[in-house]
């Protein structure tokens, strides 16, 4: 089991990734437009600002403590459905790595299935509902299936988000069965949810601060 990911490489994952949801806080808004309450880049953006801001005080604390300090951060600041759904993510992540100041690939694992889990739990969605779940269970299954047969991290993380893409490109013709997107009917078949989209970034950023830190210490 190699360590491939230090609590230094989370805080890095963090900040990239609120640096990401700023950039793309409009075109996240412009996909929750025609089915949702048109602010998820909006709240996603002031969630991670959140989060940048709770950092400092937690940044010398094991891995479990950074992630359950953010997520605590989007539940106090997200608005919506999305502050408990995101919030449950990193949260039951941390729990999962609690007292862990170095992650293996397995830890990896557990960590993002945690998660995943915990918006399960709490939104009660079922894959296939439109929603973040459609891009956070099939990067799981790919990232779970690669660790096990002994892929290089690397190579594991990049299936991982793969599969995140090929879900959150899936919802585009799904039916909305869940959350505000649900009450326009038919009228979300066609378009990409917001919440699979921004799930993406937040895994796909894990895989570009896992690259980058290795190709600096590497």
């Amino acid at each position: 089991m190699s360590k491939i990911m230090t609590k230094r490489d989370v805080i890095e994952w963090l900040k990239a990734t609120a640096a990401v949801l700023e950039e793309n806080r409009r075109y996240l808004t412009d996909l929750d437009s025609p089915i949702g309450d048109a602010d998820h880049g909006i709240n996603m953006d002031r969630g991670f600002k959140k989060v940048m801001s709770q950092l400092p005080a937690v940044e010398d604390k094991d891995v479990g403590t950074i992630l359950r300090t953010a997520g605590m951060a989007l539940v106090s600041s997200v608005g919506g459905a999305g502050g408990p759904l995101y919030g449950t993510f990193f949260m039951d992540a941390g729990k999962a790595v609690a007292g862990k100041t170095e992650l293996s690939d397995e830890d990896l694992v557990l960590l993002i299935e945690s998660g995943l889990k915990g918006v399960v739990r709490i939104g009660k969605t079922n894959l296939g509902d439109k929603t973040m779940v459609d891009a956070l269970h099939p990067a799981v299954e790919a990232l779970r299936r690669a660790v096990a047969d002994g892929v290089d991290t690397a190579e594991a993380l990049r299936l991982m988000t793969e599969a995140a893409s090929k879900g959150m490109v899936d919802t585009i013709p799904m039916l909305a069965k869940k959350g505000r997107a649900s009450y326009v009917g038919e009228r979300s078949i066609g378009h990409q949810d917001p919440g699979a989209t921004s799930s993406y970034m937040i895994l796909k950023t894990l895989m570009e601060t896992l690259a980058s830190g290795h190709r600096a210490t590497g």
